[in-house]
């Protein structure tokens, strides 16, 4: 994998870039002016990125993913990330008949829900998971893989399933390791 070099970084024109960014060669961007990409944060091959995104420090996003932030955004706090195939999306046009939908129909014709999503701090979304529009993962969420998430989620749970349910809560073990990083490289977050 081959990743852009700081001078490409600043070409493509996002709205910002932290330091030791790391962005696939492979990954598509779209509405650079609009995206946001904190410290230690890595994008990878064959991405999609879009529309309003705000990404965290530490973050990782997987081969794969659709990140679709359109008009009102998606949100990733610190140390989240999405394994393969992951889609996020912040819009949807209404698939119910009722109005005609794609992006070709001029909007008089349609009825896109347009929310914004958030991704707290140490989320996790596994594998070939689907966020939709107006869904708040909370802090320290783990969603397991294939799994469809149509609402927002309570603070350090274990999510699955199709639509995602709370299996049990997650370790917030991870903070000891956060604080200890932290400490060792000096970094504060």
């Amino acid at each position: 994998m081959a990743y852009l070099s700081e001078e490409d970084l600043k070409l493509i024109g996002f709205k910002a870039v932290g330091r030791n960014v790391k962005v696939s060669d492979k990954a598509a961007i779209y509405a650079p002016e609009l995206i946001e990409i904190g410290d230690n944060s890595r994008i990878d091959d064959f991405c999609i990125i879009s529309g309003k995104v705000s990404i965290g420090r530490h973050v990782h996003i997987a081969p794969h993913c659709l990140v679709a932030g359109g008009e009102l955004g998606i949100t990733m706090g610190d140390f989240s990330g999405l394994a393969y195939f992951v889609q996020v999306f912040s819009q949807s046009d209404d698939y119910s008949g009722k109005t005609m939908t794609n992006p070709t129909v001029p909007k008089e014709y349609k009825n896109e829900y347009k929310a914004a999503v958030h991704l707290g701090r140490h989320v996790i979304i596994g594998a070939g998971s689907v966020i939709f529009p107006g869904v708040t993962v909370a802090e320290g969420c783990s969603v397991g893989a294939l799994a469809l998430v149509n609402k927002s989620t309570e603070a350090w749970g274990i999510y699955l399933g199709n639509p995602a349910r709370r299996l049990r809560d997650r370790s917030r073990d991870l903070l000891k390791f956060e604080e200890k990083m932290q400490e060792e490289n000096n970094d504060s977050i």
